[in-house]
């Protein structure tokens, strides 16, 4: 069970360690999720080191256009977030990194997760079914008529900074080292709220091809 995580090849070198990347490549991903019913969700942004899982660590990031230059904010995990704004996609505005590593030896990640406000110690049974509904909704909309070919999930997976040891999984909860899965059967189940000791780091979705 792996988490949603996509890889493109970027397109636009510069110099070692200096990388351009066209808004345009990014407005594709964010784009289908500009909808109301999967306003939980959303696409993070990262450089895959070649080879590895570990991503490019990422000084600094601005979105440029003719006439303005925005910061972009680099979190801890070497991710960044993009407003979806038609309007910098028509001004064919570009994403300027400074990576440590070579520009040549990253590429594009594209992660589908939750937003910062979803990431906290409680979480009520309608909560809980909100995200996983999201993240089955956005798969069905992006499979289609080949619906047969797309993943599918089959749950949430909660990431922690630590090993999870005080979970009682008689209730039906599986540990995986870092991770919390709550399979759709315990979200099914599930009947008082979900309190954690600690805030996770990341929800993504449980995904089976």
């Amino acid at each position: 069970m792996k988490a949603l995580l996509l890889v493109a090849a970027l397109s636009l070198p510069c110099f070692a360690g200096q990388l351009e990347v066209e808004y345009s490549s990014f407005y594709g991903h964010l784009k289908k999720i500009d909808k109301e019913e999967l306003n939980a969700l959303q696409f993070s942004f990262g450089f895959k080191k070649a080879g590895e899982s570990a991503l490019c660590h990422i000084n600094s990031a601005n979105i440029i256009t003719q006439k303005v230059t925005l910061p972009v904010e680099i979190n801890e995990f070497e991710r960044f977030t993009l407003p979806t704004e038609k309007a910098l996609n028509m001004a064919k505005a570009v994403v300027a990194l400074d990576l440590t590593e070579p520009n040549n030896q990253c590429d594009m990640s594209v992660q589908l997760e939750t937003k910062a406000e979803y990431l906290k110690t409680t979480y009520t049974v309608a909560e809980l079914k909100v995200l996983a509904a999201q993240y089955k909704a956005f798969f069905a909309d992006m499979g289609g008529f080949l619906s047969f070919m797309m993943p599918s999930t089959k749950g949430l997976k909660l990431l922690f900074a630590e090993p999870i040891l005080h979970m009682n999984t008689e209730s039906g909860l599986q540990v995986e080292g870092k991770e919390l899965l709550l399979s759709d059967e315990w979200l099914a189940a599930i009947s008082n709220d979900l309190v954690l000791r600690h805030n996770p780091l990341r929800i993504t979705a449980i995904v089976e091809k």
